[in-house]
């Protein structure tokens, strides 16, 4: 019979058996002199923290797939609603025209009208499809930006009570920038970690050998 022996690892306060490639095998192991110390809470710690490890590799593996693809379709869906409700409807741009910051308030409105409905669209099928997603992803991300400052950001507020009241999803008179704000928290993990598995960006990079997950480079320039 195989002898389990305490193995302490490199976290503090956790241990495992020597001898033992399964859970089944620390659970029926013998409680003898000398192989166990019959210390039950070691052992169910053990077991514990397997377990846990076991669930934590299936979940990073899955995220791999799962949450940013969500991300995608959710986003892809919200920007092609906005972009379609714009290709069918009328141009409004034009009544706040002075409202776009700088530069966008210099360019004319059918141009503007024209390129935040395409961007829409077009960046909306990209996400769907994981299709250079992280240029799409910045794209709508600025034009997010440039939409909250012409016609979500309150008019004028001077304490960060009066601001917070803009934090809703319906305008009542202190602005409406929730919605454009979860949109960028859905956005920079496309931007900062890419589509994911699930996409035509990773196809295509496996395809032509490339790098699919290069190590993070922590220099100046990051």
């Amino acid at each position: 019979m195989r002898e389990l022996r305490w193995r302490r690892r490199a976290t503090p306060g956790r241990e495992t058996f020597e001898g033992a490639s399964t859970v089944a095998e620390i659970e029926h192991a013998p409680f003898r002199s000398g192989v166990l110390s019959g210390d039950a809470g070691k052992l169910m710690t053990a077991i514990l923290f397997d377990t846990y490890d076991a669930a934590v590799q299936r979940l990073r593996a899955m995220g791999e797939y799962v949450p940013r693809l969500v991300m995608r379709l959710v986003m892809g869906w919200e920007f092609f609603e906005a972009g379609l409700e714009k290709l069918r409807g009328e141009n409004w741009f034009a009544g706040i025209q002075g409202d776009f910051p700088f530069p966008f308030n210099y360019i004319p409105a059918s141009v503007s009208w024209t390129m935040a409905t395409w961007f829409e669209l077009v960046g909306a099928i990209a996400l769907w499809l994981g299709l250079a997603t992280r240029f799409f992803a910045f794209s709508l991300l600025f034009l997010t930006f440039v939409a909250t400052a012409a016609v979500h950001w309150p008019d004028m507020w001077e304490m960060w009570s009066e601001l917070l009241k803009g934090y809703a999803i319906s305008d009542q008179g202190h602005g409406n920038y929730k919605l454009p704000l979860l949109f960028v928290v859905m956005l920079l993990p496309l931007i900062f970690n890419g589509p994911g598995k699930l996409s035509l960006d990773h196809i295509v990079a496996t395809w032509f050998g490339a790098d699919t997950w290069p190590q993070p480079n922590n220099d100046l320039y990051a």
